[in-house]
Formats: C-alpha cells, structure tokens, sequence
C-alpha cells in the first residue's frame, strides 16, 4: 500500500472555516510523538527511508505504532510505501531497535486535527519548532497512485490551497534543516 500525501504550510483558521463550509467531518484531535531512528547498516537520509516508533494520544488513551517508510516513489507528491502495526509496548521495540544496532536520531511532536473530506484526511498540524501545515492523504495500491495524488490537489484547490506551494520534505526533514 502507498501513502498519497500533500503538504502545505497554512493558516489553520482559514482552512477550518472553508472545511465547515464544505461540511467536513471531524475526525478529533490527537498529539504525537514520532521518534526516528538511524539504520546501523545504510543512511536513511541518502536512501530516503525512516524507521519510527509513533506515539498517538487523545483524551488519555495512547497507542503506539512502529512503521517503516521507503523512498519517495514520485516527484508530484509525498508518495511512499509504508508498513506499519500497532505494538504494545513503544519502549520494547526501542530497547530491540537499540540491541540491534538502530539508534535514536530525533523527535517529532505535533498536534493533530483531522478531517475527512471526500474519501480524503485532511490534517491541520501544528508541529513543534515549525509551525502551521495542512496534509492531505490517501492510501492508494500502485496502479492508482496517480489517480490519488490528482484527488489530493482537488482537495487542496476545495481548501483554498495551492498545490503548488507543496513541501515534500517531512516534519524530520524541515526540522533537521534548522539545526
């Protein structure tokens, strides 16, 4: 399966008020915790891979998910194979990450409003040390890549947004480039 994704910066105010209008459902609000790690046999930001143990919480309950993500598959959108499960104990899978040689490389925290919107999830995030961005995305098999990253640019356009403001760089990435 293929994560369709687009991402722009965005005031959220504005993008809320346009997904009343176009009766969007809410899907609630969470916070995570991503925490990325180093691969002891490749670099991860040559290959444009990441290995990351994701911690989601909303009114107390927590979960948390390990997913591996592959290079971008196409220059148009943030499109990436993707593997994940949910585990039961984050802190196990970092002391077997650890013994294994992986070692913690940064975190990223956000807090996440969501929306679906025409088979879609929009997403106002607020990421810690950013700022403001509005996501977009869809799963989509391989033969229908293209026809979800066109999707993803008409919610966009729906929003107000510009898909040509796009930022392909993850949340890692950006906050990485601050350093």
């Amino acid at each position: 399966m293929y994560e369709v994704e687009v991402k722009v910066r965005a005031d959220h105010e504005a993008v809320r008020e346009r997904l009343h209008e176009l009766d969007a459902r809410s899907l609630g609000t969470v916070t995570q915790e991503d925490f990325y790690y180093d691969a002891p046999h490749r670099d991860f930001a040559e290959t444009d891979e990441a290995l990351r143990i994701r911690r989601e919480s909303d009114d107390g309950d927590a979960e948390e998910v390990v997913t591996y993500k592959g290079p971008l598959v196409e220059r148009e959108s943030k499109t990436r194979k993707e593997h994940e499960t949910v585990v039961g104990d984050g802190e196990t899978v970092d002391r077997l990450l650890s013994a294994l040689g992986f070692e913690a490389a940064a975190t990223v925290t956000k807090e996440r409003e969501r929306y679906e919107l025409d088979g879609y999830v929009v997403t106002l995030d607020v990421v810690a040390g950013l700022g403001e961005f509005v996501e977009v995305e869809t799963e989509a098999d391989e033969a229908d890549v293209e026809r979800a990253r066109i999707g993803t640019y008409d919610v966009l356009s729906e929003l107000g947004l510009n898909p040509n403001d796009q930022i392909r760089t993850s949340y890692l990435g950006l906050l990485l480039e601050d350093e």
